[in-house]
């Protein structure tokens, strides 16, 4: 699936609302080498794979949690196998469970895709009493997830970013296979080190979203953040441009409170003036839906 800037941007952000809502709802466990935090062990049911089923499973994947989902469509099983969207494709409830099985296991991330219309799938994992931890945005509104609603399964609601979040995006004008990863692990350093509940998810995110994503990813980053930490980013990497330790142009921008700016930093011997750019420094900004 080719995507311009704008709609990759567009799937980052809808990737950020599910992974928002994913690591609200479920109580979060530590990983196999008992430091990374994820939802490990826990299973999402996300529905029909095309379009919003597509965005649950990629958070969910960066979330750390097993995922099912379902597809009739062949033209939409090929593309999402493509895309690194899911890892297995099968033809039946009983070959997925035997994948699902020893990934929850070892509370680590699994996307599989039966080939089956959701209906049909639905009505095994009934049949089969598989009960998934959380199902996706509308299931409270849909009587056909009242058998899974009624056993404890808990739905997904997306979360727009809070008052005290931005929405944070870089990117640069060269090599980003190179000068992209630097820049992911400033902001990891930006986060500090202590691994609270308020960093443990931003944490993971900027760790597993460019694998879950893919090519979705490679040219630009977004992240939500607290402000703070978006501040100390774009202050650092404005230094390190500066000094010359960072030898790349950096576009940043940053969203909050319906406000939105952005930064063009320059390496001194591109730079047409002695500080960066400011564009854009106020204008209108969705930060959810």
């Amino acid at each position: 699936m080719y995507m311009d800037s704008s709609l990759a941007s567009s799937f980052a952000a809808n990737v950020d609302w599910a992974y928002a809502g994913l690591v609200r709802t479920a109580d979060p466990v530590p990983g196999p080498d008992l430091r990374e935090m994820g939802l490990g062990g826990s299973l999402v049911y996300a529905d029909e794979l095309e379009g919003a089923g597509s965005i649950l499973v990629v958070a969910a994947n960066i979330a750390g949690a097993a995922s099912i989902t379902a597809s009739a469509d062949a033209g939409t099983q090929r593309q999402a196998v493509r895309d690194g969207v899911i890892d297995f494709l099968v033809s039946n409830l009983s070959e997925a469970l035997r994948i699902l099985k020893n990934e929850i296991r070892k509370r680590e991330p699994v996307a599989v895709c039966v080939a089956q219309p959701p209906e049909e799938l639905e009505s095994d994992m009934a049949e089969l009493g598989v009960l998934p931890d959380l199902l996706p945005p509308g299931a409270l509104n849909a009587s056909r997830f009242e058998v899974f609603l009624d056993q404890g399964a808990r739905q997904i609601a997306p979360v727009s970013a809070a008052k005290n979040q931005t929405i944070l995006t870089w990117s640069v004008d060269r090599t980003p296979t190179r000068h992209l990863p630097k820049l992911d692990a400033i902001a990891l350093d930006c986060l500090g080190a202590n691994k609270t509940p308020i960093t443990w998810p931003v944490r993971r995110w900027l760790r597993y979203a460019p694998r879950y994503m893919g090519r979705l990813a490679h040219e630009k980053r977004l992240v939500r953040c607290q402000t703070p930490v978006a501040r100390a980013f774009l202050n650092t990497v404005r230094g390190l441009v500066a000094d010359g330790l960072l030898d790349v142009a950096v576009a940043i921008e940053m969203c909050s409170s319906g406000k939105s700016e952005s930064h063009q930093i320059t390496p001194p011997s591109n730079r047409q003036r002695p500080e960066d750019s400011l564009l854009f420094p106020s204008g209108s900004f969705d930060p959810g839906p």
